[in-house]
Formats: C-alpha cells, structure tokens, sequence
C-alpha cells in the first residue's frame, strides 16, 4: 500500500515548517529510513526520513513551500501501484498487463491556498533560509534574481550572489556607519525561543535550589580515562553531569515528569535534553534512556547530535521527547546561574564551571576542585524539599564517579 509521508510535528508548540529541499525526486527509490527532505523549523533545520520503502509517486508541495504540521507533502508507494482518485491507494489485479498511469487527487486550490503558504514581502519572494542568508550576510535581495518557484529567491541564488555571479546586480550593502543605529531582524528560532521563554516564565511558576558539589575525584578519573583513549572519545565533565542526572531521576520520577492541567505525567524513559549553543540561538538535543546507557555512549551520541545540530543537519529523535534538560555554561567560566523551564517539562539544572578554589577540610586551606549547580522547578508540580533532596542524591553520583561507569 502507498503510503502518505506528512509534515511532522517537532515539538508540542510547532504549528508549521518549511521545505527547504526534497531529497529524493519523484520517481526515485526510497528505503525506509532514507532522507526524504530537509525542512526548516522555528528551531534548526532537521532532515526528514521516509518512513516507508518504495518509489517517490508524488511530491505534494514545493521547495520553498511553508506547510502547516500533518499535511501531506509526498507519497511513497511501489512502482506498480494505482493510486485511486478517490486517495485510497491499492495494487492493481495480478497478471494486469496493461500499467494504468498514477491518478493522484490534487488538493483544491482553496486548500492549498489555506494549508500551504510562502513566505513573501511585498517586494520580492524569497524562501525563509534566504532571507536570513540574505540577513546574515547583509545581502539586499531587491537585486537578486529568483530562480525558484515562481521566480521565489532560494538559497542557491544567494550562494551565486556571493559567488559573484551574474544574478547578482549590486547585492552586498554598503556597511552602516559605526555610529548608526541598526534594527536587526529576529531570526525564527530566536522568535521561537522568546516566545516559549516568556510562555515558560509567565505561566510556571519558578523556584530555585542551589548546591555545590565536590569535584576532586570526578575530575582525577576524567583525567584518567582522557590519557588512554582516543581523542574523538575523550569525555568532558557534561558528559559525567548527564549520567548522574539520569541516574538521579530514577529516584524522582515527579522531577522526570511534565504537567498536563491537573495531570503529572511521570515519564517511563528518562530523556535527557542538553542545551547546545547553535548560530543564532540555542538546540536542545535528547540524549534517550540516558539512565540504561553506558557513560562512553552517552558521550559518544551528545557529541554526534552536537554536530549535527551545528551543521544543521539535525534528525527529529535528536530534538523531541525530553523529559528533563541540562544548561551548562561551565564551559563559559560562569560560576553559577538559572535556567528557564522548557516546558512542558518540571524541571531544569543549570551547571557552572568547576573551578579549582581555596577550599577548608578539617581546618586547613587547601586547593580543591567545586561546581555549583542550580536546579529550576516547577512549584506546581514539586517543592523545595524535594528538589533540595534531588540535588543531594545527585552528589552522591558526582562526588563519587566510578558509580557511574559501573
């Protein structure tokens, strides 16, 4: 049976996404799993892999084309395969040796013109990746011929432009005066951010809970394992933060948990979402089931998904289905802050540095090796006793390391 591939829907506040490419064109083979398309939503661009096998029968909408969550943009099906008008789709008889052509119902132009819009100024049509490739490079699009749909400028006249081709007719501004003011557009995912920040701050109702942690032996085993193994798997102090995290949780499911009205879901899979700083803004990617995998995969999958959001190559599983999230500025040389909630989540650790300080034990000053780390709730759904308990649980896996490689 042809199956209908759909917008998917990244996050419970998406509302719409952008086709930025189709991968694979209509009449070429497609294996389950295989990238369909890129998309462009309000958070990175992510690839969309066809959740069937068979041959590409219909692109439904074009590049460019901004589609709300759940419409259907492809359909994937056998080679053979009739697609009846009526959409419901079916083999033909067997031994048919006449091969009827494809009919696929199109949608009604007032659906399309409802369900698919595009992005445009009054001025010129552009795609959302080049207006803020235009943006970013202070390209003026008003100079740019569109190759696209419909004469729409997309991203490979933008790369022309600033190749110096010949669509470009006088594209780069002239650099304001260092003096002069300038209003800067937001970009969609720092729009996305603000809008769920502001959603977060003004509707959960934030408590905080600060503790500092001990992390002399954390820091000697980290030095250990890094001698003897390769660099591309050297584990960084995160790497540690997020398996005691997961390990923690186990034991505070109303912390592991999101708020649904009068409802606390406690979540079965212990996900743990960490905050990746990306051009532009932040990416939360998820680590999944943090809590059942061994400490060097954990590292290996947060760098990997690390990457590919910085390349903007990120999958769905990499952005959706946290459960708890991690804010680590330690890498910054910040001693300690808070974290907004992402909901609908019940809880957020913000981590500082570890720093070497002067520190007293059993009298004496010496040096010794702190990080402070302070956990955001939601005081709907929790308290402060048990958030205070949590962070001394935590310590227990941090100040004593090998608890987590065994």
């Amino acid at each position: 049976m042809a199956e209908i591939i759909s917008m998917p829907k990244l996050g419970f506040d998406m509302a719409e996404g952008t086709l930025v490419r189709w991968v694979k064109k209509t009449g070429e083979t497609v294996n389950k799993g295989e990238v369909l398309a890129e998309i462009e939503t309000d958070k990175a661009k992510v690839e969309v892999e066809s959740s069937a096998s068979g041959v590409v029968r219909k692109l439904l909408v074009d590049e460019g084309a901004v589609v709300p969550v759940n419409t259907p943009i492809a359909i994937v099906g056998s080679a053979e395969e009739v697609i009846q008008e009526s959409g419901k789709q079916g083999l033909g008889k067997q031994g048919e040796t006449e091969k009827r052509e494809s009919s696929i119902e199109s949608p009604k132009p007032e659906i399309l013109q409802s369900a698919i819009l595009n992005l445009q100024s009054p001025i010129v049509k552009a795609s959302p990746l080049a207006r803020k490739i235009a943006s970013d490079k202070k390209v003026d699009l008003s100079w740019i011929t569109g190759t696209g749909p419909g004469g729409r400028i997309v991203r490979r006249d933008i790369d022309t432009a600033l190749a110096g081709g010949t669509n470009l007719q006088s594209s780069i501004l002239d650099p304001q005066p260092p003096a002069m003011d300038q209003t800067v557009s937001m970009s969609k995912l720092r729009q996305a951010i603000a809008r769920r920040m502001t959603e977060s701050k003004n509707t959960i109702p934030h408590f905080y809970v600060t503790h500092e942690y001990k992390m002399d032996p954390l820091m000697d085993l980290r030095a250990q394992f890094n001698k003897i193994v390769p660099e591309i798997e050297k584990l960084s102090v995160n790497d540690f933060i997020i398996k005691a995290v997961a390990l923690t949780l186990r034991q505070f499911p109303n912390l592991n948990a999101s708020l649904n009205g009068r409802l606390v879901l406690h979540h079965g899979q212990v996900n743990v979402g960490v905050a990746v700083s990306i051009e532009g803004g932040l990416l939360t990617i998820v680590c999944r089931d943090a809590d059942q995998k061994p400490l060097r995969q954990v590292a290996a999958e947060v760098k990997a998904m690390a990457a590919r959001a910085r390349e903007g190559k990120v999958k769905p599983d990499d952005i959706e289905g946290s459960t708890f999230s991690i804010s680590n500025l330690g890498m910054y040389d910040v001693e300690n802050f808070t974290a907004i909630i992402n909901p609908p989540e019940a809880a957020i650790l913000a981590v500082g540095s570890a720093r070497e300080v002067p520190v007293v034990e059993d009298g004496v000053v010496k040096p010794g090796w702190r990080m402070k780390a302070t956990i955001s709730v939601d005081h709907r759904v929790s308290d402060g006793v048990e958030a205070a308990r949590f962070m001394q649980a935590l310590a227990v896996f941090l100040e004593e390391p090998l608890r987590l490689v065994i």
